[in-house]
């Protein structure tokens, strides 16, 4: 199990003020263990549809989360393959894996085949907004339908940023470009399909 650095007070604050805008139905713009991202409290049906409509993006096309424990995987999933766990044991970057029988979450979060894509978080940040939360966090690119996705707080669209009902303070100024996570599909023969 990884260890974690306690977070300085700044980026306490600013978690605490988007869980309180999320637990609210609001919608926020974060950084994430990959890119920046919009997100909203995944069980909730009105701000996911915010998400999707801020983006600019077809309802049918599923919206990726963010957990921040093994525990909150099986809480949203009805089976998870064993060979699940190996993979995010072993991945060394950012995985994204996409589950069957995915429950609890709203629609637009769970596609339209009942699946769902989930991603562990081991990133300081966003893994303390999922815990502070309680509930899966949204995790789409901050940025419009088709646009490139946003290396940098810089990239994302003004348009995106107004929009939204908090923008997070931390990591702004980071110059590394980031990029999205590897994701792959699970069947519930423990067949593992490469995505992206």
């Amino acid at each position: 199990m990884p260890k974690f650095t306690p977070l300085p007070a700044p980026m306490i604050d600013d978690i605490n003020e988007a869980v309180k805008v999320m637990k609210n139905g609001g919608v926020i713009i974060y950084p994430t263990d990959t890119i920046w991202g919009i997100g909203c409290d995944a069980t909730n049906a009105e701000a996911v549809a915010r998400v999707v409509e801020m983006k600019g993006r077809d309802a049918e096309q599923a919206l990726i989360c963010l957990v921040d424990n093994e525990v909150k995987i099986q809480s949203y999933v009805e089976k998870v393959p064993e060979v699940a766990w190996d993979l995010i044991q072993c991945s060394d970057e950012p995985l994204t894996v996409i589950y069957d029988g995915g429950r609890y979450l709203a629609p637009g979060v769970t596609a339209p085949d009942g699946s769902v894509a989930i991603r562990l978080t081991r990133e300081d940040f966003s893994r303390e907004l999922c815990r502070r939360l309680g509930r899966p966090v949204v995790s789409t690119s901050a940025n419009l339908h088709g646009r490139p996705s946003p290396k940098r707080f810089d990239d994302i669209a003004e348009e995106l940023k107004a929009a939204a009902d908090y923008v997070c303070r931390s990591r702004r100024k980071e110059k590394k470009t980031t990029t999205a996570s590897h994701i792959v599909k699970l069947g519930a023969d423990a067949s593992v399909k490469i995505i992206r």
